[in-house]
């Protein structure tokens, strides 16, 4: 009598990523500053990156928050409390910060 297969192995949910485009664009508009506000709350399960230029240059600062697909536009370091408690602590994303590009919005 053949084997029955192993049992799948639970698979672990994806640490959420925090990337803070540090490109041309992004930078002249305050990236750097946004980056380390970020870094200076820091919250457990979730990190934190600089990267690269992410396609969307005249909405940046362009914070991306993965693996939830959540893309947020003109970030000032102000903004970053906000998307630490409600976002990355709470799992609301923050609306008003959304990307329109990308999350869009239609209203009937």
């Amino acid at each position: 009598m053949p084997e029955s297969p192993a049992p799948a192995p639970e698979s672990q949910p994806e640490e959420r990523c925090v990337l803070i485009c540090q490109y041309q664009s992004c930078l002249k508009s305050g990236s750097a500053e946004v980056l380390a506000a970020f870094e200076a709350q820091p919250v457990a399960g979730v990190t934190v990156k600089a990267c690269s230029c992410q396609g969307q240059c005249n909405t940046g600062p362009t914070v991306r928050v993965t693996p939830d697909e959540t893309w947020y536009c003109r970030v000032k370091p102000s903004d970053v409390q906000s998307i630490v408690e409600e976002h990355l602590k709470e799992g609301k994303p923050v609306e008003a910060l959304f990307n329109p590009r990308i999350h869009m919005r239609y209203y009937y």
